[in-house]
């Protein structure tokens, strides 16, 4: 017996191509497979694999002599929905997005619902003066830098030997 005459799609001619109109079985599996982990981890509040799981909600982080600025993106939620902690030089942002619909009546979604958290560590605050806004989904916390902070920087000078 020949290896040709154990392929399924082989119709005992030389050529072990597919033909235009006949379906690739290893096309198919791939396809079958991909939609059996979307419908799986469709069903957790982060999907492991997507790439807002990672990272959501996206920031901007600027830092100045005077202060630090955090600019979260956070499309679809209000000021209830979101949580703002600065706890041991980490800044915390967390709070939930919840789905409008049930699952049932859902075909396929790309929006991103369930539970997020970002931290981001920063030094020397003066967390008397933190402020935070929250205006059209974006949410901005300005940390204001301690006095005995803006007063550590040291130029180094470079020797070129």
């Amino acid at each position: 017996m020949a290896l040709r005459d154990l392929i399924p799609w082989n119709d005992g001619s030389r050529d072990l191509s597919l033909h235009r109109n006949e379906p690739n079985p290893f096309l198919a599996l791939h396809r079958e497979m991909n939609r059996l982990f979307d419908d799986a981890f469709r069903s957790f509040d982060i999907a492991p694999f997507s790439s807002h799981a990672m990272g959501w909600p996206k920031l901007e982080v600027n830092e100045t002599e005077k202060e630090v600025k955090v600019i979260a993106e956070l499309p679809g939620l209000e000021e209830k929905d979101v949580n703002v902690e600065l706890r041991s030089g980490m800044l915390t942002i967390s709070g939930e997005k919840k789905s409008e619909t049930e699952d049932k009546e859902r075909r396929f979604s790309e929006r991103y619902y369930g539970h997020f958290e970002r931290s981001i560590p920063v030094d020397d605050i003066d967390q008397d003066k933190v402020g935070a806004s929250f205006k059209n989904g974006v949410l901005t916390v300005t940390l204001p830098k301690s006095p005995a902070a803006q007063q550590k920087v040291k130029r180094i000078a470079i020797n070129g030997k």
